[in-house]
């Protein structure tokens, strides 16, 4: 009978990338994008002008889901930054399935800002209809990881992970969601099919973020 102790290969199944940065701009462009944005928002007759689940939202003004389509100076080079990072983003990830020498294409087909007051909170859902989301954090308000105040939870995609738990399942523990605590000038991209949320928020400034979908093609 051999002695030799077998080899293992660990496969990295299903995992669900997301990825994080800092838009080199921001300091550049916050004071003109917030203008934007609360001028828009005086002249919004309605609390949720995207008519999109509205029940899932309290306390909190979304915009039409074409914000990042305006012709305005700050808004356009936001836009351009946005989708030139969408495209490495799904290079980075797609690049050794797609044809030799093709490269990507990003267009954000959907795009909103929300302002989120005192109590306000976005309850959990996903993103149909695109491939790539991301939200940038403008004005993060008073938001805080450790109070878990206006921070977005992201939620395991792996359905039923933890219906048991012995040793053997001990690298699950805690892992049902992760909380990603809003930065100023921060950007999140993730896959459109993780199902997330804006927790309560609470604080007496403004909890600012611009919100976008997008699609990809070949070039």
């Amino acid at each position: 009978m051999s002695q030799e102790t077998p080899i293992i290969e660990p496969i990295d199944a299903w995992s669900s990338p997301l990825f994080v940065t800092t838009n080199p701009d921001h300091e550049f462009l916050k004071e003109s994008l917030l203008e934007y944005v609360y001028n828009y928002h005086s002249q919004q007759g309605q609390s949720i002008a995207s008519e999109v689940a509205i029940g899932a939202k309290h306390q909190l003004f979304e915009s039409k889901l074409c914000f990042l389509e305006a012709v305005d100076p700050a808004i356009m080079e936001l836009r351009r930054m946005l989708e030139e990072l969408i495209a490495a983003v799904a290079s980075e990830v797609n690049q050794s399935y797609w044809p030799e020498g093709a490269e990507a294409d990003a267009n954000i087909i959907e795009s909103w800002y929300h302002i989120t007051r005192n109590g306000g909170y976005h309850d959990i859902h996903s993103h149909p209809n695109c491939s790539w989301c991301g939200i940038y954090y403008l004005d993060p308000g008073e938001c805080d990881l450790g109070a878990r105040n206006g921070v977005n939870r992201f939620y395991d995609p792996r359905i039923n992970a933890e219906h048991y738990a012995d040793p053997g399942t001990a690298y699950l523990s805690n892992q049902g969601f992760w909380d990603f605590e809003p930065v100023e000038g921060q950007i999140v991209i993730f896959p459109s099919y993780l199902k997330h949320s804006a927790l309560p928020y609470f604080g007496d400034k403004d909890r600012v973020v611009i919100a976008f979908n997008s699609v990809v093609e070949l070039v």
